[in-house]
């Protein structure tokens, strides 16, 4: 992976051997509401895929995490088509556990693209810049339980289950964390 950064805490680019993670900007809005209104990609979500006004929501909180932290997910190319096939990284969050400081890890592609490993590629660039440029702060994957694919990334990427979100309303979630963090917290 190269970062075209050096080491800054701002990855307005990263690379790996075969995707492009760049920061996100206004005009990804097009891509931004393809992909998260396609109901395809909420088929795990009780609710459904957002609407478009929800969609476009989406964008702007991440445009306003990377203002004011200086990182947060990224659009997704497949390097020289300029063509986002998705959006994930890394952004800050409050555990619901013990309202904690964490790094969500999240990611949401285009179906055309499922299949490719691309998931796991992007993922694990993110890990490794959150452990280059924010060390510290644990990581942490929420997926639905009946998300096989999602929660089978989580355990290839070294993840656990510590434990699980249900509100009663849906389904519930697992919630993630890197092996070693957890081991680390119990020492």
């Amino acid at each position: 992976m190269t970062d075209s950064t050096s080491g800054n805490t701002e990855p307005d680019e990263v690379r790996t051997a075969r995707l492009l993670l760049r920061r996100v900007r206004a005009d990804d809005l097009a891509a931004a509401l393809e992909i998260h209104t396609d109901p395809e990609n909420y088929r795990y979500e009780p609710n459904g895929a957002p609407s478009a006004t929800e969609a476009r929501g989406l964008l702007t909180s991440w445009l306003a995490h990377w203002a004011e932290h200086g990182f947060g997910y990224w659009a997704i190319e497949l390097p020289g088509t300029g063509e986002v096939i998705g959006f994930g990284g890394v952004r800050l969050s409050v555990s619901e556990d013990d309202g904690t400081e964490q790094l969500n890890l999240y990611y949401r592609f285009r179906p055309a693209a499922w299949g490719n490993g691309y998931a796991p590629e992007m993922a694990a660039a993110a890990i490794e810049w959150a452990d280059r440029c924010v060390p510290g702060r644990p990581i942490t994957i929420i997926a639905n339980v009946e998300n096989t694919p999602s929660n089978r990334v989580a355990e290839k990427l070294g993840f656990v289950v510590v434990g699980k979100l249900d509100d009663g309303r849906g389904p519930a979630a697992w919630v993630h964390r890197r092996q070693d963090a957890v081991l680390s917290a119990n020492r």
